[in-house]
């Protein structure tokens, strides 16, 4: 989700707004309260995105804030949870730069508070995150089932409880549902996305190392200390073991990649010689 002007603005305002209501010293903060404002964002989302009607009067500037608010409350107030009802009518008080923007930062605001509702098994979530998103690219079954445009969205739920329910984080469960509303291209992009939402809430980066064999302890401590030094901040690391690599590891943290693998060593060698 790209948001510009206004609407970058709110998102990072009601960001701030919703991390200090779950995280904060707030009574209602605590990683239940968290996981149940991403439900209500997440089904206020949908909502919003299903009622353009809605959406519109909502990010109307010359619609004055307490008609706003009003209407918030009659469509979805004693149906949802009160902390993020309560962020949705902060969100309408806000200027946004496309009325379609207002659906999408509710629901970015979701992501966000399903990650802090794995509360300390955020860094689980991160790993239950890339390994779902392995499985859906890498199973033709899987990817097939849950892109079918002839299968109910029940029918896709209820596949995910199958597969993950009792083995992975209630968040990670969650988010997985959140994948199949179809506001990303894909499910497997949706969560690419969501390993990047975690991220940035534990104020990490997130990169993906291929290696020919798993790393030992040691050599996963060097490795995230060294990435930490170059990009100055955390970089939590999604490890592939792909035989294809040969030896050596490649790195890659958002559009950098650093290649220190034997074939890529190899192949410099020839392009040299060729040259």
């Amino acid at each position: 989700m790209d948001f510009r002007g206004a609407s970058a603005d709110a998102v990072a305002v009601l960001t701030e707004e919703l991390l200090s209501l779950v995280s904060g010293p707030a009574a209602s903060a605590s990683p239940e309260a968290a996981a149940k404002a991403a439900d209500t964002l997440f089904e206020v989302s949908q909502t919003l995105r299903a009622e353009p009607s809605l959406r519109r009067f909502l990010t109307d500037v010359s619609v004055p804030q307490e008609a706003k608010t009003g209407l918030v409350g009659e469509v979805f107030g004693g149906k949802v949870d009160a902390t993020g009802l309560g962020v949705v009518e902060l969100a309408v008080k806000r200027r946004w730069t496309r009325a379609g923007d207002l659906s999408d930062a509710v629901e970015r605001l979701s992501e966000i508070a399903a990650v802090r509702g794995a509360g300390d098994e955020a860094p689980r979530l991160a790993d239950e995150l890339f390994a779902v998103q392995r499985a859906v690219q890498e199973t033709p079954e899987l990817r097939d089932a849950l892109s079918d445009p002839a299968r109910t969205n029940a029918d896709k739920v209820a596949l995910v409880d199958d597969l993950l329910g009792g083995r992975a984080l209630p968040a990670t469960v969650a988010l997985t549902k959140q994948a199949l509303a179809g506001t990303y291209r894909t499910a497997s992009s949706a969560l690419d996305e969501y390993q990047k939402v975690a991220a940035s809430v534990a104020g990490e980066s997130t990169a993906v190392v291929r290696v020919a064999a798993p790393l030992s302890e040691a050599d996963t401590t060097r490795l995230s200390a060294a990435l930490a030094k170059k990009y100055g901040r955390q970089v939590h690391l999604n490890v592939v073991v792909d035989p294809a690599v040969v030896g050596g590891i490649k790195v890659s943290i958002g559009d950098d990649v650093i290649d220190g693998t034997v074939s890529s060593r190899l192949e410099g060698a020839q392009r040299a010689l060729a040259g």
